[in-house]
């Protein structure tokens, strides 16, 4: 293997590594994110009615995360971040689809002529993060470290939540919290901390692999793991252009290009935490150029996720976990990651065994990693002195962004394109740090800079 010469990293950014530990680090990308690539086509194809579709729109979901994955990694003419940057199904998009959908419902559409109305409106809202990538400079005065910092915080705090769910055996199951299904979490937990803190490189490459597979075992010898026969479905699923038409609506579109521009703030988040995960710099041009080409690609994705039906793709945190836990930052296990996703897209029965992961055992291997997310987060805020007035920005956006997110009823009383949009924390809160960056007054005596830094006024 390659020797990094980044500490802390098995594998920097640029270095070559085999095939063999690129299969493994890739897979543990996969294993990370799978679930919540799959999740949201299945939520929409569920309460939209839409269930002969679903296998076709998981199968576009997992083909389009790779896709877009890979051109994040192999950064072709300024388009990509050049890192290990997974994009997956958002989930930022949810509620506004739902909403969507349900509206054409109501008018009597057929499930195609909802589909159609939904990937038009998407494609269209593809362009908003593809226009605002070339105004990077713009906004880094806007996000600087607290409110990126807060961002990345808020998006880690929330995937903590739903790792915690699946720990206890995930949502709806009858026995959620039981004993049993902890006990398979901590057991994941405890192998893949042990093989971390190895001093074995490959240890610490099959982390995660080898967890998982160690708590598939023991679900599997508990009874917690009864394989299910795959679903009838092809073998192989080839995609098509706009497969259900494309049609548009100002009223949907609306909602959905307001996401689209909050999703681009999470973007900004993911790839700071991504950089400073992967060593290089968070500050200065060559910092700026990946911003400008990690949203650019992150359009693109929305882009031929619109084409191919399926939802819109964001930046993956969860992946900066992977990262985190392995040591392995090299865009080259991007490339690869993206390729055994598109796999995952064409082949479905592949992907269908790995969805039969019992939720225990995917708590526990991604509560480290959210947990990184969080860390990272603090690491950004932190790069500079917290004064009173950045303590006072982060204050009120975790505490409304969080609060609104734990007793979301709080939101009831206003009309649903609110609730959809402000309903969370990272939403709500990022947003509060933009705004009262922007309105608070900063501190006599110091003027901010578009980095973060601060000068002393002359």
């Amino acid at each position: 293997m390659s020797q990094s010469h980044e500490k802390g990293l098995l594998y920097g950014l640029d270095a070559r590594i085999g095939p063999v530990p690129a299969f493994f680090a890739a897979l543990q990308h996969v294993l990370a994110s799978v679930v919540g690539i799959i999740t949201p086509p299945l939520i929409i194809g569920s309460l939209l009615g839409l269930q002969a579709y679903i296998p076709y729109l998981i199968s576009m979901s997992l083909l389009v995360s790779g896709l877009g994955t890979f051109i994040q990694a192999r950064r072709f003419a300024g388009i990509g971040a050049g890192m290990i940057c997974l994009q997956g199904t958002s989930f930022a998009f949810l509620g506004v689809i739902l909403s969507g959908g349900l509206m054409v419902k109501a008018r009597g559409g057929s499930p195609e002529e909802i589909m159609a109305m939904l990937f038009g409106c998407n494609m269209v809202a593809a362009f908003i993060p593809i226009l605002l990538s070339r105004c990077v400079k713009q906004l880094r005065k806007v996000l600087t470290p607290v409110v990126t910092g807060t961002v990345i915080t808020l998006i880690g705090i929330s995937l903590i939540k739903v790792s915690i769910t699946d720990w206890a055996g995930g949502h709806n199951a009858q026995d959620f919290g039981a004993p049993g299904n902890l006990a398979l979490g901590a057991l994941t937990l405890l192998v893949i901390v042990a093989l971390n803190r190895s001093r074995n490189r490959w240890a610490r490459l099959v982390a995660v692999v080898v967890g998982i597979t160690v708590g598939c075992i023991a679900a599997a010898l508990t009874g917690h793991l009864q394989l299910k026969p795959a679903v009838e479905t092809a073998w192989l699923v080839m995609p098509s252009f706009f497969k259900f038409g494309f049609n548009f609506d100002w009223t949907l579109f609306v909602p959905i290009a307001l996401v689209s521009v909050i999703a681009v703030i999470e973007a900004v988040g993911d790839l700071t935490a991504n950089c400073m995960l992967s060593q290089q710099p968070i500050v200065g041009p060559q910092f700026q150029q990946r911003l400008e080409g990690g949203i650019m690609a992150d359009g693109i994705s929305c882009m031929l996720a619109a084409i191919f039906s399926a939802f819109p793709n964001t930046t993956f945190a969860q992946n900066n976990g992977v990262i985190q836990m392995t040591g392995v930052a090299s865009r080259y296990v991007g490339m690869v990651l993206g390729l055994m996703l598109a796999l995952l897209g064409i082949f479905p029965a592949i992907g269908s065994l790995l969805q039969q992961i019992p939720p225990p055992v995917l708590g526990g291997a991604t509560i480290v990693m959210f947990g990184s997310v969080v860390a990272a987060g603090i690491r950004v805020m932190t790069q500079t002195p917290l004064g009173r007035r950045e303590m006072l920005i982060v204050a009120i956006s975790f505490g409304i962004g969080l609060g609104v997110e734990a007793v979301p009823d709080v939101l009831k009383q206003f009309p649903v394109l609110i609730t959809n949009l402000f309903g969370h924390a990272v939403t709500t809160g990022g947003i509060l740090a933009i705004l009262l960056n922007i309105i608070l007054p900063t501190e006599q005596g110091t003027l901010p800079l578009a980095e973060g830094e601060t000068v002393k006024e002359q």
